[in-house]
């Protein structure tokens, strides 16, 4: 017994065990990966198995450091696995590589956001590695490798549970690996540790696809945009013909905001309810955002080129060197200058580097701003003093002008300072869905602010203004307490799906609104404002449907590969009635409707990812060099 007590062998299974058993809890706690049956039960359970075995067992090949090389090796894939706990917990997905380079680059901002996401009991994912070193220094002090035969036993069973793993999920859910448009399904079936592999070997290929692409792969492209081109509408082309553009995206507002009301009946947005039902503005109600890890960037990407944003990662980040035929670029050719305003660092999602490849003249980034601790919060600026700001540099511009800005205030974890607004938290016990309303009624009166004062100065009556929320706040694990405030008794998946909504308000002068029902997306906007501006998008490479177009299409394509419809929602992979809210019973039609939402998935990620729209030239479209822009800021020269 003492002889064994002090083996190896003894040792790294105790490691493993450990390990397995974490990563099993932190599927049931953490990741809501739903399983539908005993196989995808039996998956869930096995898939870390493999993973420890192969990883672990590298130190195995270590003889007189295996206990360290061991507990290095169980450190971090503890640190992956938490890292993704955290990322999960807000974000519903999981860490890719892109993100990676994203954090690199946004790594000064996300301080709150992250201390935001994590408890005190997380130090569970790390007991077992120190139940490791406390054995590794008393029972097992002695314990070292004689020989490297075992780790070829150890690899060899990891590799035959992988294959056994791979063959049974592939037996639940065909065509896995290739049609991987929800990274929950891959973790679910083989492990948020393969999954990282999987996506090593994803970003290699993602990388390398641009380097074979050619011209010759722009033909299907180009017939796919030529069959799915919706035509304006006659009698809105061009009512906007000159006008200025005034963009402003609503940091993280859901559409279910507007007309709610606290209980003391006090609305929490009355500014924007007002303009949803003027009648002079219009309000698309069931407008959802298309984002995926981007976020932000990614309603920016999706608003300007209409193409979809990655699979994994953000456009902004690794594909910023691309070529683009963005709206700002568009509009260079009829005399337009375009500009963006943002309270935080140009650097942030590598907007320095993107917006010089969209063609954006000028970028108002935190160095024109007073960033005095009264005045920023979060990620940047506040919204009150923003727009205040903002104005003197927005009167200076060259008119017409094109314009974006973008607010901050209303970003996890919603935390409002004492005194910036006078409405109160709510009361439905999270602590994320009560700030989140007294936040959005604070970016409700910087908004009502900032129209006061395009009022005032007469660019109002000049210009289109387009305010959109650019992706969702709260969470589903905010859903018991988004469900009591609601009045509902749970989240459903067609609720679910609803909750993906963001408001949409399109204004121009002289034109009569209202509010529109049809199903939209973020990638519908820019054929709908070009053609409100008199400008045809048929030579375009776009994937969106002109929302005010008498043939705009029925249906709205997510990131994962679900969608909804007039008729059909597809939530996680299962399909549901529209109008019964239970599962569907027309399976071929949702099965077409499938198809159509992938085949426009994979054809936008041809061309972002193959960087096709270097091989086509659009009548009129003079390219775009982003070396001729340059952002100094407001001490240098500023560059346009």
């Amino acid at each position: 017994m003492k002889k064994n007590a002090y083996n190896h062998f003894v040792f790294f299974v105790i490691a493993v065990l450990l390990f397995w058993f974490k990563t099993y809890i932190a599927y049931h706690l953490d990741f809501r990966l739903g399983t539908d049956n005993n196989l995808q039960r039996f998956l869930l359970f096995i898939n870390p198995l493999s993973s420890a075995l192969f990883f672990l067992g590298f130190a195995l090949l270590s003889k007189k450091y295996f206990k360290r090389v061991l507990i290095g090796i169980h450190f971090i894939l503890s640190f992956l696995l938490y890292a993704n706990i955290v990322y999960y917990r807000f974000f519903n997905d999981f860490i890719t590589v892109p993100d990676l380079l994203q954090a690199k680059s946004n790594a000064g901002g996300l301080g709150d956001s992250v201390v935001g996401l994590m408890a005190f009991s997380d130090i569970f994912y790390f007991t077992d590695t120190i139940i490791l070193i406390v054995l590794a220094c008393t029972l097992f002090k002695q314990a070292t490798v004689k020989t490297w035969k075992l780790y070829k036993f150890v690899f060899l069973i990891s590799i035959i549970i992988f294959l056994m793993n791979l063959s049974l999920a592939e037996k639940d859910r065909p065509n896995l690996l290739s049609l991987n448009f929800d990274r929950s399904y891959i973790v679910k079936y083989l492990g948020v540790y393969n999954f990282t592999i999987f996506d090593i070997i994803q970003s290699i290929q993602s990388s390398s696809e641009r380097a074979f692409a050619s011209s010759n792969n722009l033909t299907k492209v180009e017939n796919y945009r030529k069959a799915t081109y919706t035509t304006p509408d006659p009698v809105l082309f061009g009512k906007a013909k000159g006008m200025n553009v005034i963009f402003v995206s609503m940091e993280s507002f859901q559409n279910f905001m507007i007309d709610l009301k606290m209980p003391n009946g006090e609305l929490v947005t009355p500014f924007l309810d007002s303009l949803a039902h003027d009648g002079d503005t219009f309000y698309f109600d069931h407008f959802y955002h298309q984002t995926g890890q981007g976020k932000t960037s990614d309603a920016e990407f999706l608003m300007e080129n209409s193409l979809y944003p990655l699979n994994q990662g953000s456009v902004f980040i690794s594909k910023a060197q691309n070529t683009y035929q963005a709206t700002p670029g568009i509009l260079k050719g009829y005399g337009y200058n375009s500009a963006v305003f943002h309270g935080n660092y140009k650097t942030f999602w590598n907007r320095n580097v993107m917006y010089k490849s969209l063609g954006y003249d000028q970028f108002f980034d935190a160095s024109y701003y007073n960033l005095t601790p009264p005045n920023i919060k979060n990620f940047g600026m506040k919204d009150k003093p923003f727009f205040a700001e903002s104005m003197p540099m927005l009167e200076n511009l060259k008119q017409p002008f094109y314009t974006k800005f973008i607010t901050l205030s209303n970003h996890f974890p919603f935390e409002i300072d004492q005194g910036d607004t006078n409405f109160p938290k709510g009361n439905t016990g999270d602590w994320a869905v009560d700030q989140y309303m007294q936040s959005a009624h604070y970016m409700d009166e910087a908004l009502q602010q900032f129209f006061d004062s395009l009022k005032k100065d007469g660019l109002y009556d000049k210009s289109v203004i387009i305010l959109y929320g650019d992706h969702y706040g709260l969470s589903s694990n905010n859903y018991p307490a988004m469900a009591k405030m609601l009045g509902v008794k749970q989240i459903t998946p067609v609720m679910d799906s609803n909750l993906q909504q963001v408001p949409l308000f399109i204004h121009v002068p002289g034109v009569k609104g209202g509010v529109e029902h049809q199903v939209g997306g973020e990638v519908d906007v820019r054929p709908t404002l070009l053609h409100l501006l008199g400008i045809d998008t048929k030579d375009y490479i776009e994937f969106g449907s002109d929302l005010l177009s008498p043939q705009h299409r029925n249906w709205v394509a997510f990131r994962n590969g679900d969608y909804v419809s007039t008729d059909l929602i597809m939530s996680s992979g299962k399909c549901y009635s529209v109008t019964t809210r239970n599962l569907a019973t027309d399976q071929k039609a949702c099965n077409n409707l499938s198809n159509k939402v992938k085949n426009d998935l994979q054809m936008s990620d041809t061309v972002v990812n193959q960087d096709l729209l270097r091989f086509y030239h659009p009548n009129g479209f003079k390219p775009i060099n982003p070396s001729d822009y340059q952002y100094l800021g407001p001490t240098k020269k500023k560059g346009a």
